[in-house]
Parts: C-alpha cells; structure tokens; sequence
C-alpha cells in the first residue's frame, strides 16, 4: 500500500513541520498535507525576534529551515486541500482534492485566519479598501490614507510595514493600550507617519467603487469621528483582530469549545483516538511559534507511540516506495524553494533570469529535482508561447521560459509571430499548436512558480486528481467562460484561486483562466478597482469576487 502512512499531518506551519521532523527522525513515515504554502501564517511576519537562539530572522526564513530540516530525515510534502476525513477502523482515511492518503495517526495543525469584525461595510468592501494582509495588498494603497485595526502583535508590526506604501497610517486600538509586547508596540507608537487612537472602535466605512470614508468612536467618551478622502482619493482599512481557529474540518467530529478552538488533553489527544492537534488550532493560553514548535514536538511523540501499537496491532507498516515519490505528487513542493527573499523580490520584479546556457542557476538542485518529477509525469508535450514586446520583463520572461524548457524535452518554447493586447505573455499550448486556455501574463515567479508548474501538469494531464462529483461538475459548464485572476507575486493565498482556476479551465474546453501579475498590468488594477488579491474577473467583469478558492467553491460560482 504505496499511500499508507504513519502519520499524516495537516497544516505546514510550525507547529506541523516540527511534528514532521520529529516523527521523521524517528523513522516513521509521515506526510505534511498543506492547502497554501508551507510555513503558515507566520511566512508574512518580515521580522521574528523573540524565537529561542535566534537573533533575528523573517518568519519565512525561519519556517522554510524548520522544512528542509524535516525534509533531510525523510519527511514528505504534499500542497493539497483536506476535504475530509474517515477516522473508522484501524487504518484512517485523508480525502484531499488530490486524491486519498492512507494513515495510522492524524494530526491537525491547521492554526487560524484572519478573524473578520462585522462592523458596517466590512464585507462589502472587503477587497475594494478593506484588506487583511499588508504583504499581499500594502501595495495598493501607497500614497493613501490607512487605518489599521488592531491592538496586537500583528496590529503594530504590519502597521509599521504600511509606512513603506502609505501616506500615513492610524491605529485604532479598541483597548487602552496595546495588548502586545512592549517593544513592537513603541516601535509603532513613535512612527513619525503613525498616529495611535485607543479605547477607539470602527462604526462603519463607506464608498462607492472603492473606499472612501470610515467613521470610528472612542469608547469612552463616545465621541465620533469620521474621515472622509478628498475627492477622487480613497483610503484602506487594514484589519488585525486576531484569528479564528481552521477547524472546520473536524467540527462534529472531535470536541471543540465555544470558540471553535480543538480541545485536547496535555498529550495533544483530542476527544477522537488517533486524532491529534497542535498549535493555534488547538485551547491555549499564548499563541507564539514557540508555543507552536512545543505543541508539535509533543504530538509528535505521543503519536510515535500511537502509531507503534497500531503497527503491532495490524502487522501493517508503511514503507517509503524506493526511487517513487510515495504517493505524494511532490512536484507540488517546487513551492518551497519560494524563500522570504524570493518573495520580497517578486513585490516589484519577477526572479532574474536568463536562458539555459547563460548558467543563470535559476533553479537549484532540489527545485530540479521536483520539476523532474512533475515532467516525468505528464502525458503530453507542450508548447509555451510567448508574446513579447520591448520591455525588459519581455525579455525576463523569454529567458525563464527558455530555461524552465531546457530542463525537459515534453517544453518547447515559441516566439509568436502576431502581437497579443496584453504582453508579455505566455500561452500554454498543445502539441497540436492549440491553447490549452491557460496563460500567465508577466512572469510566474515568487508565489505564483507552483501554481504555474501545475498549470502545465494540469495541461498535459493526467493533472491533479479530481473526484467524479467535482469533474462531472466542471464538465457539465456548457458555456463560454473566462477567467482573469489578477494577482500578485507575494501573495501567499493567490495560488490557490490560480490553480483552482488553471485545473477547471485544463478540464473544459469552454473555460479560459489567465492568470496577471498586476506589478505589470496597472491598467487592470483601475479598470476593475482591485485593492486586493488575489481578485477573480469572470468574463470582463460579469462577475468579480475576492480572496482565495479551492476548486469545488470555484466551481460553486462558476455554476
């Protein structure tokens, strides 16, 4: 049984990746099943400071060592999306949208998103000037008017990473002073571009196309103010209140609290046997990385044990295949080359590159290695067609496609003789010289290198697994549909929308998805008002929504 494991954990982030190692080291076989990116929440933290023997550091630096170091005993990763899970019998069943894994134990270590506030507005602009992320969305509001909400860790740190976008950036702090550590909340206090409001709460926002005015009243006195842009401006509202728990998956499965938080004993054992938890997800007092790494090397070891008696009980033990991929679709973890750096690179430019010959080292050996798997894979041949024009990112683009074709003989790269509207631009075609209906206009790195490499897995087929419900779905879609999905290259939710998007429109000859990195398409960015990524354009603005999608909510609105 090629699939069966000891252990599978769900979520990436610290708490997940140390369980990993651990159980790793211990020669147990364990894959991390991770839906976004690998890291977690804290990958968009730029500045870690208080992680035991570790001066300073980014929070996607220090996640992508925790990776590779579970990697280097053997532990194995899977970008998938959990659907859900069978927890009868000895042997447990984890059923993804890319198939199911088989396993003696389960972890959750899902941590918790973004938590929303319900105040006027918030929903109705969410996307047009309310935002949750300063990494993805600070660039659209440089030279505005911000506010952040907030009084935590989060509130203060990404308050003074809007500074490098925004005019000038005011907190409102619903209590009478920050609720984190000391020093991150001086560092914001004396901003000389930040302006600190406490015992303040949000009433409403309002605006039109986009954001234009916010009315917030200080809890004590209950006076109430209103900001108002000038004429023609608008302004963000960035929220940090917090986060809630991403437990959805057992939710009348395994005992939770009134929060929605998993309750677990001090084994990390929840109310489910073989089910454990760990990190954010779970009741705790603090929620840190350290606390994070603690709960995940408790589990880790409580499962060893675990998955030790049900060896012993069912005489079944997971082997690793030799020379095979164990059922995983590793190709998938090309994703976890994508460093801090990387990603910080990809906010203004795509990655340098060069072609083939020109020894650029544009893909390392352990992204190579993955690339080789996702090419030894595919079906078919493709074509990668490239409309250019005289920009630099033209010929950026040129040399990554050149050097990503020189890896395989199933690409090969072709200048397009005729001018496409929006370049530079690159068409994934068949043998055959037929569109396939997937593009990506600019260049497909930071982020977007995963979601690009499955959009060409997705081409050539056989492509990511789909169950019967969902592809009798997609398939059913009689009707022309386009999708632009408008996104940026240090976003961490926008892959998901784009493989989402790239794997329906692989499967349907009537549904296109092309994919633009807006650094290089401003002109798309005013057309539709985006203020937010990632951002799904259905047929020239038929339909606009915001914010990450799997493939069956994908599909739920495409239908």
């Amino acid at each position: 049984m090629n699939n069966l494991y000891d252990v599978v954990v769900i979520g990436g982030g610290p708490a997940g990746l140390t369980a990993a190692l651990y159980l790793a080291r211990a020669r147990y076989r364990v894959v991390v099943v991770e839906k976004e990116q690998f890291g977690g929440q804290i990958t968009i933290t730029h500045e870690v400071v208080n992680y035991p023997g570790v001066a300073r550091t980014s929070g996607a630096e220090l996640t992508e060592t925790m990776r590779k170091q579970a990697e280097s005993f053997g532990a194995e990763f899977l970008l998938a999306a959990v659907e859900s899970l069978d927890m009868t019998g000895d042997v447990k069943t984890v059923r993804t949208d890319r198939g199911e894994l088989k396993c003696l134990g389960i972890l959750l270590a899902t941590g918790a998103h973004p938590r929303m506030i319900g105040f006027e507005g918030e929903e109705a602009f969410r996307g047009r000037g309310v935002a949750y992320c300063a990494t993805c969305d600070g660039e659209f509001f440089t030279g505005k008017e911000v506010f952040v909400v907030g009084g935590g860790f989060a509130a203060a740190e990404e308050s003074v990473f809007l500074t490098k976008y925004a005019r000038h950036v005011t907190i409102l702090v619903r209590e009478p002073d920050f609720t984190c550590a000391k020093a991150t909340a001086d560092a914001a206090r004396s901003h000389e571009r930040i302006t600190v409001l406490t015992n303040t709460e949000v009433e409403s926002v309002s605006g039109d196309t986009a954001l234009r005015s916010i009315r917030y009243r200080n809890n004590l006195t209950g006076e109430v103010t209103e900001y108002r842009a000038e004429p023609g401006d608008n302004i963000g509202v960035f929220v940090f209140a917090g986060y809630a728990p991403a437990a959805e998956l057992i939710r009348g499965l395994a005992e939770l609290n009134e929060q929605g938080y998993v309750i677990t004993d001090r084994s990390m054992k929840t109310s489910v046997d073989g089910l454990y938890a760990a990190g954010d997800v779970c009741v705790k007092p603090l929620r840190q990385v350290v606390t994070a790494v603690g709960d995940g090397a408790l589990a880790a070891t409580e499962l060893e044990k675990y998955a030790a008696a049900m060896q012993r009980k069912t005489g079944l033990i997971p082997q690793k295949p030799d020379g095979q991929v164990s059922g995983t679709e590793k190709e998938s973890k090309a994703q976890n080359t994508q460093n801090d750096q990387k990603a910080q690179n990809a906010r203004n430019s795509a990655p340098s590159s060069g072609s083939a010959s020109s020894g650029s080292g544009l893909f390392d050996s352990d992204m190579l290695a993955q690339l080789n798997t996702v090419f030894s894979r595919m079906g078919s041949s493709l074509i990668l067609k490239l409309y250019l024009d005289d920009r630099s990112v033209s010929a950026e683009l040129r040399g990554y496609m050149e050097e990503l074709a020189a890896q395989t003989e199933k690409l090969r790269v072709e200048i397009a003789g005729d001018q496409a509207e929006e370049t530079p631009c690159v068409q994934v075609c068949r043998e055959d010289g037929t569109w396939t209906g997937l593009a990506f206009h600019g260049v497909p790195g930071g982020h977007e290198f995963t979601s690009f490499v499955l959009g060409l897995y997705n081409a050539a087929g056989p492509g990511q697994a789909l169950d019967a419900d969902a592809k009798a779905g997609i398939q059913a879609i009689n009707k022309k549909i386009d999708m632009k999905v408008l996104v940026s290259l240090s976003c961490t939710m926008c892959p998901e929308l784009v493989t989402a998007a790239q794997r329906i429109a692989a499967e349907n000859p009537n549904i296109t998805a092309q994919v633009y990195d807006l650094n290089h398409f401003p002109g798309l960015r005013e057309q539709y008002n985006v203020m937010s990524v990632p951002c799904l354009v259905i047929n020239e603005g038929e339909s606009i929504s915001f914010g990450k999608k799997n493939v069956r909510q994908l599909l739920a609105l495409l239908s």
